[in-house]
């Protein structure tokens, strides 16, 4: 196989590079792109969990949403280079014909080894000679780059399937699923069928009307790959030419957060037309069809659940076509092939969740069963299958359905309160100026929490509470990351914890005193079964040598951490530690601010900020005649 040099082209990676290097052990990814983005562009990597490319294109069938495609694989090897990358870009052809029926289109290899990733291009048409890549950029904004010309689009459709079949030959049930099943097809793609579409961002006052387009107007033979010359063609004068762009709310808007939770959502709504004119009268026809033997009717219940990327120039009759319809259909033949084994015993309750894992740009589909709970063993491992796949880590709930995306609440899910009554400030350290060390490395808080503070809630625990406020924040921290739907406790439930595992007297309920770190360990573990590190220091003046431990623990348990000395009690959330220098500085969220929960007036009055343990005027942070308990909430081993 000829092996050339390609100087004029360039790999684009989404992600950071250090993503691509998989371990020492062979194995193969997938390499994800997109149709709407330039040529050679990488936006994920998918472990392959199988050498039998059927079963790989059943499981990536459901996982990728329509709009992303494979577009080559990367092989971590030991051997030749050029025969890992034959071997890479063979294995990625086979799948993308099974895919999408394709085998003579441009596909990316790369092979993974000795310490460098190389890729290689492999043409349309030229199935025996590759092109070595030297030139690999690294997207600095990769948010911006997918949803600043991308929106999603999103297909509900529950449908009920009545299956008549013979007593005496129950086998016949699974043919007339089957043909059910490819009667909704047909329905699908029918000249008559009707599709509605609008915009999910109900909250906006500047909504544009809804689009109609009919399945008479659709072309199901379209090279997404070719959309800009498409979007040129069209004229824009009727809904059938609009583009996906005519109801991109934020673009109006002027927004500059890139995410999926700030993406553009077209909701697409399915209908079938039966009212076909006519211009001759006719009466109403009922058709009997007596059966032979005795018949049963088993209705079973598809919900189907399509959610697909696009580009907004995209025109909307090609994203019904090319994206949702497929989408669809892959939905339907999937759920066929789950639900056949078991039709007549018990059949599943499958549903599909959309999910937006940290690290994976785009979004992903996954199939659960819910007749039995999250915790059964069956459905942890195919969390822990999942995980593998998407390079997730085995320490935190990612992908339980607590965790789906809920599209009622993207718009506005920043503000949301896990709290009953007013919300509560959220992440507010996003955005406070830096912390002033020169040359270090910032170590934060993983994930969100809620601020909790004295006075919230009317309640007066001034002077006393500052520990319980910690707690509660802490536990807003395990809430919002799901891996408990507690509510966050008061403080006299705080105190009816410890005195049930028998570390305070029943007085202890209702008093107003003190507690910390070892009796917040205590509170964590009863409640949520979290278990904690403690760090003790003699004196406050030696926090400072404990800055490359806590930068540590902010980098592989991200939990937030409370620090108690005295009668004061603090929330960390982060480090700035300069490794040579020894020079750091601590993100301290205080809990004894008492005023409104006014995000400014919380920055500016320094109630959450960086603090040195010294600062440029020599006054102490902390005390150094008193010792110092730290406690860090270890995250639980779990998926």
């Amino acid at each position: 196989m000829a092996v050339t040099n390609d100087s004029n082209r360039s790999v684009r990676l989404l992600f950071h590079p250090k993503h691509l290097h998989t371990g020492s052990n062979p194995s193969t990814h997938w390499l994800i792109g997109s149709p709407f983005f330039p040529p050679l562009t990488i936006a994920s990597l998918l472990h392959s969990s199988s050498s039998d490319l059927n079963k790989e294109s059943d499981q990536l069938r459901s996982l990728i949403p329509k709009g992303f495609e494979v577009i080559g694989a990367l092989a971590s090897r030991n051997g030749v280079v050029d025969d890992d990358a034959r071997d890479a870009i063979e294995s990625a052809r086979g799948l993308r014909k099974i895919l999408y029926g394709e085998k003579d289109r441009e596909v990316v290899g790369a092979v993974a080894g000795s310490g460098e990733v190389k890729f290689f291009v492999s043409e349309s048409g030229n199935v025996k000679g590759f092109e070595l890549v030297t030139e690999v950029i690294e997207e600095e904004n990769s948010e911006k780059f997918v949803w600043e010309n991308g929106c999603l689009l999103r297909c509900e459709l529950p449908i009920k399937l009545p299956l008549y079949y013979p007593v005496r030959n129950q086998n016949d049930v699974e043919k007339a699923y089957v043909q059910a099943t490819e009667a909704v097809i047909a329905k699908l793609r029918d000249p008559q069928a009707v599709y509605i579409l609008e915009s999910v961002n109900k909250s906006s006052l500047d909504l544009p009307p809804p689009a109609v387009v009919k399945g008479g107007e659709l072309d199901f033979h379209v090279d997404l790959s070719k959309i800009r010359p498409l979007a040129e063609i069209d004229d824009g004068f009727d809904a059938s030419s609009l583009l996906c762009s005519y109801f991109s709310v934020n673009s109006k808007a002027g927004s500059q957060v890139f995410s999926i939770e700030n993406a553009d959502i077209i909701q697409v709504s399915v209908l079938s037309n039966s009212l076909v004119p006519s211009s001759a009268s006719a009466a109403p026809v009922a058709e009997y069809l007596p059966v032979q033997e005795e018949t049963r009717l088993l209705f079973v219940d598809v919900k189907l659940d399509v959610l697909c990327y696009a580009s907004k120039v995209l025109p909307l009759r090609h994203a019904i076509s090319s994206l949702i319809i497929p989408g669809l259909v892959d939905q339907l033949n999937i759920l066929q092939n789950l639900m056949l084994p078991n039709l007549l015993a018990k059949h599943p309750q499958l549903k599909p969740y959309h999910f937006n894992p940290p690290g994976v740009l785009h979004p992903i589909t996954v199939f659960y069963e819910l007749s039995f709970g999250e915790t059964e063993m069956k459905q942890v491992e195919v969390r822990k299958s999942l995980h593998s796949r998407l390079g997730l880590p085995y320490d935190r709930p990612l992908l339980r359905i607590a965790n789906a995306l809920d599209f009622s609440k993207l718009r506005n899910s920043g503000n949301a309160s896990l709290q009953k009554g007013p919300s509560l400030p959220r992440d507010v350290h996003i955005g406070i100026p830096s912390s002033g060390v020169t040359g270090g490395t910032v170590s934060l808080v993983q994930g969100s929490y809620e601020y909790f503070h004295y006075l919230q809630d009317g309640y007066n625990d001034s002077g006393w509470g500052c520990a319980y406020r910690s707690l509660q924040t802490i536990i807003s921290w395990f809430r919002l990351q799901n891996y408990s739907s507690i509510e966050v406790p008061s403080h006299r439930e705080i105190q009816q914890s410890l005195v049930e595992i028998g570390d305070k007297d029943p007085s202890f309920i209702g008093s107003r005193e003190w507690i910390g770190a070892i009796e917040l360990s205590f509170v964590l573990d009863k409640l949520l079964g979290v278990t904690c590190k403690v760090i003790n220091v003699r004196s406050g003046s030696e926090l400072p040598e404990k800055c490359r431990e806590l930068a540590l623990h902010f980098e592989n348990q991200g939990t937030p951490v409370m620090i108690g000395g005295g009668v004061l009690a603090y929330t960390l959330l982060g480090v700035d530690y300069n490794e040579a220098s020894g020079d750091c500085a601590f993100l301290i969220l205080d809990p004894h601010y008492t005023g409104t929960d006014d995000l400014k007036k919380i920055i500016n009055g320094g109630w959450c900020g960086w603090k040195k343990a010294v600062d440029n005027k020599g006054r102490n942070f902390f005390l150094h005649d008193k010792f110092y308990n730290l406690l860090l909430p270890q995250r639980p081993n779990m998926v």
